[in-house]
């Protein structure tokens, strides 16, 4: 539709330059090329306003906008509205209501997004299919998913999530399903409602208008869902009583209305997910037969990107499992970035069921790539690799993963993203260019960092800066990979402890400010070529400094108020400041103080003391060099507890992985340990297992050896059944001691075999449980987590 007929369907008041289609909506800048048709929508939240953005997006070429306060760039198109949100729905809804095609909501408390995907690989062997990209649900996140149905598609499936009331009535005039599928009904997403059925009855509201919702009843919440639906809406199957589809599971096996169907899932929660969607796929009147191939297609869903360490200095973002158009700018964006390397390459599979003709789409796809910075492709399939002369870039084509991986190329300090339709199987390719491990990885969850960082923005004002400190190897995380990202959420500042670490970031492509909280005398040379500043902390510090320096220099000024570690203790500040004033060349960026017991009630009249001492410290520089330099005091638990300390910034460090010692923000975890069985002994009673006979077995017993030991950061401590691990969802407990290299657990009662993944921290048991058993703090657990053992870093 012309930009100009969107006024007739938001409201408001439009300027229109030159009026042009609309095709591409997005509410982020860094989505967008510039090509014709492409609409930016500026959201207006809490800890960021995309209305700061409408000139970046001008800048490279974008001409439409929807926006909530005119610009004043009068070369471009804009629609002036009350909300929004409110406009992208509208836009949604209408664009729904150009389609008289099949839709599918899924909504329930989990297995949206498996159901949701699994369903496609089944229904797209026979059909063209609209789906939700990856774990798009929101009231943001659904309108630009139903903005995707194109004239082509056959059939759409689209995902439905909500936090609170009133949320599912938006969502369901923009999808309009006419079939349904309720998953699960569970704790997920319950903060918002008084009660389960509350949550139940604002999620049924997708269907109010479904010719038929397909669920599971012989499960204890299918009465309530009686209560709410019509006999004649629903569908059902069950494994006990009467259904409209009787199931049966055994090994490798699902029988649904009597026809058997072969799968790889084992898991209770994957089979019921699985046979939701064989259900869905036999009302849409798909043939078993077609359900088998969909369902050889199938795996359990990543729902994420992950980012890995690769061969010869590169990184490779891992997103084998499916490729549709919409999902590859996600994980382009996603790649971009990540700043590590500059050379990027593409390896991409066929892109299938798109119903477009092949020139058509392979050319949008090389002007993305282009557009995007990428240096090189390599596609993998015979459609791409005919269409090889519309990528005018470094290329390699082949006609199938086998060919690929036959010559492969040689990669080195690239970004590389592997991005390919299931059949290809190019996991096979991420595995011969990721560095090789020894079977046990820290997973880092950038989704959850996000979370995490989010919450903290919402308790400080928006004009409050934020450091976050990534010394220590980021807590253990990965100091690049989590700057990177870091510096892709517009945090102001970073911390770290030494000078190699502030290198190694600028050498990892972030150029946000750096302080180094430690620096050596001897590395005050590198200040000035690599962009850094220092934290100064005595007048012996500073008076190297002064010596090395030639020119203008920022520095940070520690105070030391009690805490009595590094700083200028109060009798040196009229030194400090003659100094500071015979000195210009040196400016002075902050002044700050550190609190010693800011977690802790008991010394609240301490830490006001402290800021007593700075307030008065500061006062005393401030009025002697003639400038007021920014102040901050506040950590993590600071951030929270004391928001009249908050000054001018911020420092979050041990916050973002997690850890609120004032238990008052919803923070999450950020990182789980995993490793894998490598070798299971059938032991009889009266055995010992280890160094020293520490492990003495009471019962005959299977005990599973796995890769990771005091080396890899697991402490001996941990060991002798003092800690356990999750095998298979169930708790399996240390036996004997650890050792530097290997760890030792009881798995006599879970039905456990060589490579099974084993969880060492994530949920449960969590880095708090481990540092209560050592008598540590959290921050101990992360950091301890070696070199050797690889971080993969994960974005749902």
């Amino acid at each position: 539709m012309l930009f100009s007929e969107l006024e007739k369907i938001c409201g408001g008041t439009t300027q229109i330059t030159t009026d042009e289609d609309t095709s591409i909506y997005s509410t982020d800048t860094r989505s967008l090329q510039g090509s014709s048709g492409e609409v930016f929508i500026a959201l207006s939240g809490p800890s960021r306003n995309g209305h700061d953005f409408v000139d970046a997006a001008s800048k490279i070429g974008v001409k439409n906008f929807i926006v909530e306060q005119a610009p004043n760039n009068v070369k471009i198109n804009f629609l002036v509205v009350d909300n929004s949100v409110k406009a992208l729905q509208k836009i949604a809804t209408y664009h729904r209501n150009q389609f008289s095609i099949p839709i599918i909501g899924i909504t329930g408390s989990n297995g949206k997004t498996t159901v949701k995907e699994w369903l496609f690989e089944i229904l797209s062997k026979s059909s063209f299919v609209v789906k939700s990209p990856k774990s798009y649900n929101s009231q943001i996140g659904v309108p630009l998913s139903v903005l995707e149905i194109k004239s082509n598609h056959e059939i759409g499936v689209f995902e439905a999530g909500i936090s609170q009331p009133n949320e599912m009535d938006k969502l369901q005039k923009i999808i309009q399903p006419t079939f349904g599928i309720f998953t699960t009904l569970g704790e997920a997403h319950s903060e918002g409602f008084s009660s389960s059925q509350e949550k139940l009855q604002e999620k049924l509201m997708l269907f109010r208008e479904a010719k038929k919702m397909i669920c599971r009843s012989d499960v204890e919440w299918f009465d309530e869902i009686r209560n709410h639906l019509s006999e004649s809406k629903l569908l059902t199957w069950s494994l006990t009583g009467s259904s409209t589809y009787h199931v049966e599971w055994s090994e490798g096996k699902i029988k649904v209305a009597g026809v058997s169907y072969s799968t790889s899932l084992q898991h209770i929660s994957e089979l019921e997910n699985v046979t939701h969607c064989i259900v869905t796929a036999l009302e849409m009147g798909v043939s078993p037969e077609k359900i088998q191939e969909g369902l050889d297609s199938i795996k359990s869903v990543p729902m994420r990107l992950e980012l890995k360490k690769g061969i010869n200095g590169c990184f490779v973002l891992d997103d084998t499992y499916n490729n549709d158009l919409i999902g590859l700018r996600i994980a382009i964006d996603h790649l971009v970035s990540q700043k590590q390397n500059e050379k990027k390459t593409l390896i991409l599979s066929d892109i299938f069921q798109t119903g477009r003709p092949d020139d058509e789409l392979y050319t949008e796809v090389a002007e993305l790539v282009k557009k995007k910075g990428f240096q090189r492709i390599i596609g993998v399939g015979k459609n791409i690799s005919a269409c090889e002369h519309l990528f005018q870039i470094e290329k390699k084509f082949f006609r199938s993963t086998k060919e690929l991986l036959d010559d492969l190329p040689e990669f080195s300090n690239e970004m590389i993203l592997v991005k390919g339709a299931r059949d290809f199987q190019l996991e096979k390719v991420v595995g011969r260019i990721e560095e090789k491990n020894h079977g046990t990885v820290l997973e880092v969850n950038f989704e959850s960092l996000r979370h995490n960082l989010r919450q903290y923005r919402n308790v400080i004002d928006q004009s409050t800066r934020m450091m976050v400190m990534v010394k220590a190897n980021a807590y253990g995380s990965g100091i690049s990979e989590v700057s990177n990202f870091l510096q892709h959420e517009k945090v102001h500042m970073l911390g770290v402890a030494y000078v190699d670490e502030a290198i190694l970031l600028r050498q990892s492509g972030i150029d946000l400010p750096i302080m180094i909280m430690n620096p050596h005398v001897t590395s005050f040379s590198q200040f000035e070529r690599f962009d850094l500043e220092a934290e100064i902390f005595s007048i012996s510090h500073l008076n190297q400094l002064l010596r090395d320096v030639q020119n203008s220099m920022s520095i940070h000024l520690k105070i030391d108020t009690g805490m009595h570690r590094l700083g200028f203790a109060e009798e040196e500040i009229p030194q400090l400041v003659e100094l500071l004033r015979s000195n210009p060349l040196v400016k002075v960026s902050s002044i700050f103080t550190h609190f010693s017991s800011s977690d802790s009630p008991a010394e609240d009249t301490f830490t006001h003391q402290q800021v007593e001492k700075f307030d008065k410290i500061y006062e005393q520089i401030s009025k002697s060099i003639g400038y007021n330099p920014i102040r901050h005091a506040c950590n993590s638990s600071a951030i929270v507890r004391f928001p009249r300390y908050h000054f001018e910034m911020v420092r979050l460090g041990i916050g973002l992985h997690g850890f609120d010692p004032s238990g008052k923000l919803d923070l999450r975890h950020t990182s789980t340990l995993k490793t894998i069985i490598s070798q299971i002994q059938e032991l009889p009673k009266g055995e010992t297992v280890g160094y020293s006979r520490s492990g003495k077995l009471t019962r005959n017993s299977r005990i599973a050896v796995l890769p990771l030991g005091y080396e890899d950061g697991y402490l001996r401590v941990f060991g002798n059944g003092r800690a356990n691990v999750i095998v298979n969802g169930k708790n399996c407990p240390t036996v004997g001691n650890i050792c530097m290299d290997m760890t030792m657990v009881d798995v006599t009662d879970v039905d456990a075999n060589i490579g099974d993944q084993v969880i060492i921290f994530g949920d449960a048991p969590g880095i708090t449980d481990l540092a209560r058993i050592a008598e540590t703090i959290p921050y101990e657990i992360l950091t301890n987590i070696s070199s050797r053992v690889k971080r993969v870093f994960v974005s749902e």
